[in-house]
C-alpha cells in the first residue's frame, strides 16, 4: 500500500488548514510545497486548475469568482 498522497488529498488538506480563497497560483504553491515539481509554470497552473475543479466536483470547495476563478472551503 502506498503513503503517496494525490495532488487533490494534499490540495484538500491544505484548503482546510488555510483557509481563504484559492485560485491556480495559490494551489501550485501549495502543491508545490509538496513536492509536486511541473516542467514549467504553465504546465503547474494547468495541474492545480484540474484539481480545484475535482475538488468542486467533490463537493470540498465552491467556486465564488468566475473571473478571476477563486473557490472556498464549502463550510466557511
Amino acid at each position: 500500500m502506498s503513503s503517496t498522497q494525490t495532488h487533490a488529498e494534499i490540495l484538500s488538506e491544505a484548503i482546510h488548514a488555510l483557509h481563504g480563497t484559492w485560485d491556480a497560483e495559490r494551489a501550485l504553491a501549495a502543491l508545490f510545497g509538496a513536492g509536486y515539481r511541473p516542467a514549467d509554470v504553465a504546465t503547474g497552473k494547468k495541474r492545480a486548475r484540474q484539481v480545484l475543479r475535482e475538488l468542486a466536483d467533490a463537493g470540498v470547495i465552491v467556486k465564488v469568482s468566475a473571473r478571476p476563478v477563486e473557490y472556498r472551503r464549502t463550510d466557511s
